[in-house]
């Protein structure tokens, strides 16, 4: 039976690290079956999906510690199951661009909280432009169920962008493109 654990790990960013975390994997005879790595400021952050037997996640479960302090990294592992995917009807690509604004994150995922819908991804960021203003790209891969009618949620997800005066891009997965700019 195959067993799953999910690492992650972070730290100062310095070459090697992932080199490091994936031979640890690899010696204790565990698949990395997904991962993520980003760097946040001068932090590195690793995510990463391992199977293997009982035994080698058991492994790794030991000897991870002591290598986390050898790499000065925090680390945290738990162990879980295969994910098992759920059958949607379709997938949106949102992106809304625009000024910096707090709170925006959170009036973003409240309105797809309060719709249900599952958020498959996130990725948020912002810079600061030659003019000194600060903008923010805020990108989201929303998984749509059966029951959702998409046009309908397309136009609410346009109007949610509007009020919080940002441009909004559709993209379906399918390949249908949606596409409202404000100018």
């Amino acid at each position: 039976m195959t067993n799953f654990l999910v690492v992650t790990a972070m730290g100062v960013d310095r070459p090697g690290l992932v080199s490091k975390l994936a031979r640890l994997a690899s010696d204790c005879d565990c698949d990395i079956v997904d991962s993520r790595m980003a760097l946040f400021g001068n932090e590195f952050t690793l995510i990463m999906m391992l199977s293997g037997s009982w035994a080698s996640i058991t492994k790794i479960e030991s000897l991870l510690p002591s290598l986390s302090v050898e790499l000065e990294l925090m680390t945290v592992m738990k162990r879980t199951s295969k994910h098992t995917p759920q059958n949607y009807l379709s997938r949106l690509e949102v992106r809304f661009t625009g000024k910096d604004q707090r709170g925006t994150m959170k009036r973003i995922t409240q309105f797809l909280a309060d719709r249900s819908l599952d958020l498959a991804a996130v990725r948020s960021f912002s810079e600061e432009l030659d003019n000194g203003e600060q903008t923010q790209t805020i990108s989201l891969t929303i998984n749509i169920p059966e029951k959702v009618e998409l046009e309908k949620l397309e136009k609410s997800i346009y109007q949610l962008s509007e009020e919080m005066a940002l441009d909004c891009t559709i993209r379906r997965m399918e390949g249908t493109t949606s596409r409202n700019d404000r100018g």
